[in-house]
């Protein structure tokens, strides 16, 4: 057997589980961290962001292995960035679903792959959610960013991802669209931006773009048992990973539905919880 697959892999999300409720990376959970991948635990993360957001956060982390991006449309090489597996939308389905964003009075950013790298593509920012959003990017993200004046045109690229925010009732609306016209081809979540109350968002990817499935790929990759896996979340993005790995350990600020299929809950996010847990059970850097 691999020396790998006797070993124990943790992987985390991000958002809600390993940072804090302002969006950073405590100096200890960061210290902490570097120091137990230095000493040889298997760790990396799972999230909603994309590598070129990942990778500031973990500045100083030395992540050996590839990490889980975009809800797993991308599993990506952490020192390079390079993409190992991506999973995106048949170029039909991604037009049919433009589509159906313009028809609910929407407009998307699309995340699209051009071979060599990922951008958020955006024409119109039509309302106050992807204003902050907009925002956001142009600080940490400037470089992904790209202004388009015909979307359709970005079609022609592996669409990887759209993401849809606005009013509740828009978005609740184009959800439930999508989940009954188009069953077993898209991987959808639909949740409250839990750093600013009261954006909805949707966002659309290919079935194929799951965090478990890209835990299986990683698992297949390197040689580990899925049994011997520990998962760390907080939101429903994070059940199926929950339901596939041999462990799953909500955080306590997790949403009650996740909390109820995990094997074990701990600290909050704000505690350093998942940090503190996986030092608990190793050995390396007592």
């Amino acid at each position: 057997m691999n020396r790998t697959s006797q070993k124990t892999l943790f992987v985390s999300d991000l958002d809600g589980t390993l940072l804090r409720s302002d969006g950073t990376l405590s100096e200890h959970s960061r210290s902490s961290l570097a120091e137990l991948v230095s000493a040889g635990v298997h760790f990396t993360v799972a999230s909603a962001r994309t590598w070129s957001e990942i990778t500031p956060l973990l500045k100083g982390v030395p992540l050996r292995l590839p990490v889980i991006a975009v809800n797993g449309a991308f599993l990506t090489d952490f020192a390079t960035g390079r993409p190992l597996r991506v999973n995106h939308l048949a170029a039909d389905l991604a037009g049919t679903i433009y589509e159906e964003i313009l028809e609910a009075d929407l407009r998307p950013f699309i995340c699209g792959f051009d071979g060599q790298s990922d951008k958020l593509y955006y024409r119109d920012l039509v309302n106050e959610e992807m204003r902050w959003f907009h925002g956001i990017l142009m600080i940490h993200s400037r470089h992904r960013l790209c202004h388009a004046n015909d979307l359709r045109e970005i079609l022609s690229q592996q669409v990887v991802s759209f993401a849809v925010m606005g009013p509740q009732e828009k978005i609740d609306r184009l959800a439930g669209r999508l989940a009954a016209e188009y069953p077993g081809r898209l991987e959808n979540f639909h949740f409250q931006n839990p750093y600013t109350p009261g954006h909805w968002w949707l966002t659309i990817h290919d079935a194929a773009a799951c965090k478990s499935k890209a835990l299986r790929e990683l698992a297949d990759l390197y040689d580990f048992r899925m049994e011997n896996i520990v998962v760390f979340g907080d939101q429903l993005n994070d059940l199926r990973m929950f339901r596939t790995a041999g462990r799953a350990v909500a955080v306590a600020n997790a949403e009650p539905a996740l909390k109820s299929h995990a094997d074990e809950i701990i600290g909050p996010n704000e505690e350093d919880a998942v940090v503190n847990y996986i030092r608990s059970r190793t050995c390396q850097c007592r």
